[in-house]
C-alpha cells in the first residue's frame, strides 16, 4: 500500500516539475535572439478599453521576415494603444505605424545587448529550477509526513526520496539544457 501512496507522490510531483519546466520554456521564448518571433509581443499587455488584453486576443502577429514583425489589429482604434503597450514594455523595440498595419524592425543586437540577454536567460533559467526544487521539498515533506502517519516504513522513505531525487535532477538538467539552448541562439550573430 505504501508503494503505491509513495509513488502518487512522486508522480504528482513530476506532473508539477513538468508545469514548471513548460512554464520556464514559455518564459524562454519571450527573450529577443537575432530573428524575429511572434512570441516577443505575444503575451505584452494592451490597455483595451479599460481591461487590460493580450496582444494576441486584438491583433494577428505575422513574422514576414527574419527580423520584422508585423501587427495587423482587428480594430483600427486599438492601433495607438497596441503601441504605446510595445514601447512601454522592456523590448526596446520602437514600433511603426502606416494606419493599416504596426512594423517593428528588430535592429541587429550589439556583443553587450546579447550579454545582458544572457543574463536575463541564466536568471529565469535559475527561477525554473528554484521552482523545481520547491516541487521536490513538498513532496519530500509529503513522504515524511506518510512515515510519520505509518503509512511508510523508513526503507520506503528513503527508496522514495532517491527516486524523487532522481527525477529533480532530470528536471533540473533538462532545464540546464533549455537555458543552454536559448543562450547559443541569443549569442550566434
Amino acid at each position: 500500500m505504501s508503494d503505491d501512496i509513495l509513488a502518487d507522490v512522486i508522480t504528482d510531483a513530476e506532473k508539477k516539475m513538468q508545469k514548471a519546466l513548460e512554464h520556464l520554456e514559455q518564459d524562454l521564448t519571450t527573450i529577443r535572439t537575432g530573428r524575429a518571433n511572434p512570441a516577443l509581443v505575444d503575451k505584452l499587455h494592451v490597455e483595451y478599453y479599460g481591461a487590460e488584453t493580450p496582444i494576441n486576443q486584438l491583433a494577428s502577429i505575422n513574422v514576414p521576415e527574419a527580423r520584422l514583425i508585423v501587427i495587423q489589429p482587428w480594430d483600427k482604434g486599438s492601433m495607438s494603444a497596441i503601441e504605446k503597450a510595445i514601447l512601454k514594455s522592456d523590448l526596446g523595440l520602437t514600433p511603426s505605424n502606416d494606419g493599416n498595419v504596426i512594423r517593428i524592425a528588430l535592429p541587429q543586437l550589439t556583443e553587450e545587448r546579447r550579454k545582458d540577454l544572457v543574463k536575463v536567460v541564466h536568471k529565469r533559467v535559475e527561477e525554473g529550477r528554484v521552482a523545481i526544487r520547491n516541487v521536490r521539498r513538498e513532496a519530500h515533506d509529503d513522504i515524511r509526513d506518510l512515515r510519520k502517519e505509518n503509512m511508510a516504513t523508513d526503507d520506503d522513505v528513503r527508496d522514495g526520496e532517491q527516486r524523487l531525487q532522481k527525477v529533480t535532477d532530470s528536471f533540473i538538467a533538462e532545464a540546464d539544457r533549455l537555458g543552454h539552448q536559448k543562450e547559443q541562439e541569443v549569442m550566434a550573430v
